[in-house]
C-alpha cells in the first residue's frame, strides 16, 4: 500500500470523528510540498467560511522558512475567523502528522486567538 492511500485512509478515519458547524467550524489543513492551505468549513451547510494560504500576497512576499510561513498562515486564518465572530474551531490535520508545518499552523492560529 503506497503512502497516498494510507494517508487517504487516515483522512477518512479523522473525518468520521471531526465535523464542523456554523458556530464551531472545521479548520482543515492541506499541505503540498511548497505551500500550505487552510480553510474554515461549515460541514452542515457544506460551505467554506474563510480561507488562507502561503500563496496570499502578504505572506508570499516574506522571505522566511516554510515553517514560519505556516505560522503566518495560522495567524491569518485566526484574524479572518475573529472578523466572522468565530473563536472555537475543530482542527482537522488532513491525514498529516501533527508535526512541523501542520503544528506551526495550529500554533499560529492559537496565538491569533482561536481555541481548539
Amino acid at each position: 500500500m503506497n503512502k497516498l492511500v494510507k494517508r487517504q485512509k487516515i483522512r477518512y478515519r479523522i473525518r468520521k470523528k471531526v465535523s464542523g458547524t456554523g458556530q464551531k467550524p472545521r479548520l482543515s489543513v492541506f499541505r503540498s510540498n511548497t505551500d500550505i492551505y487552510v480553510q474554515l468549513i461549515d460541514d452542515v451547510d457544506g460551505k467554506t467560511l474563510a480561507a488562507a494560504s502561503s500563496r496570499d500576497k502578504d505572506i508570499a512576499a516574506q522571505k522566511v522558512t516554510r515553517i514560519e510561513k505556516s505560522k503566518l498562515v495560522g495567524q491569518a486564518i485566526a484574524r479572518k475567523a475573529t472578523e466572522l465572530g468565530i473563536t472555537i474551531v475543530v482542527f482537522d490535520r488532513g491525514g498529516n502528522l501533527y508535526h512541523g508545518r501542520v503544528k506551526s499552523v495550529a500554533d499560529g492560529a492559537r496565538e491569533g486567538g482561536l481555541q481548539f
